[in-house]
């Protein structure tokens, strides 16, 4: 039987892509003015740099920053001038301070499955931004734990489930994105759903999940998160 159920933050309690995106648009803007966009494939060329830095940088802002700099550098072979060097960093930095705004009817989701479950944050990224949007989401006190980790795999949801002394089959997690929410938690034996996201980060849409799984239900809007979750505690029951 379920007991425990994990929300993610960005894009599932939060908007955060888009304020990404934003930022991706003004970067490419800004490397017009020394390649062509059509011929260099600025995003592309960004991705990559993004994704061989993850290990180093981690996930966030700040390690989009320093891949947009490495990025302007590499494609603009060296051009780049040290003030646009100086507007990349402000990007980053407005990224940082943007403000939280919660997806519309997420609270009363979160309350409802609180009512009847305990609920846990998990979300990844950069410490001091993760934080801070947290605090300003005014969610907080609905959790049980907040987990902000580094990254989103099979070992971090075994430790949480360790800590609560529960089963992977016990646990269902809410997320947008199948690679970090919901795959590391069906591979262990536990269930997801699934509320997509209208953008999504390249990154987080590579995954080996069936478009059929069973352990997998998706949601329109997050006032369809509790009714999932009841669908999934019988089917939960039923595999017991």
């Amino acid at each position: 039987m379920l007991q425990l159920i994990g929300f993610d933050g960005d894009d599932t309690l939060w908007h955060s892509e888009g304020y990404y995106r934003q930022a991706g648009d003004a970067f490419a803007a800004i490397m017009g003015g020394y390649v062509d966009l059509g011929d260099q494939h600025v995003h592309d060329s960004m991705l990559a740099t993004e994704q061989r830095n993850l290990k180093l940088f981690g996930y966030g802002a700040k390690g989009m920053a320093l891949s947009m700099v490495e990025t302007a550098i590499a494609v603009s072979d060296g051009r780049i001038s040290a003030a646009d060097v100086h507007r990349l960093v402000e990007l980053g930095k407005a990224v940082l301070q943007h403000p939280v705004e919660l997806l519309p009817g997420i609270r009363e989701a979160v309350e409802a499955v609180a009512r009847k479950y305990e609920v846990v944050l998990i979300t990844k990224g950069d410490l001091f931004h993760q934080e801070k949007k947290v605090a300003e989401s005014g969610l907080a006190d609905l959790f049980r734990r907040i987990e902000i980790v580094s990254e989103k795999n099979a070992a971090t949801y075994q430790r949480v489930l360790g800590e609560f002394a529960l089963q992977p089959a016990q646990f269902a997690m809410v997320g947008n994105s199948l690679r970090s929410d919901i795959e590391p938690v069906v591979r262990l034996g536990g269930w997801g759903v699934h509320l997509p996201y209208h953008v999504t980060w390249a990154h987080e849409l590579e995954n080996g999940l069936d478009a059929d799984e069973p352990r997998v239900l998706t949601v329109d809007a997050p006032a369809a998160i509790p009714a999932a979750l009841e669908r999934l505690r019988a089917l939960a029951a039923a595999a017991a």
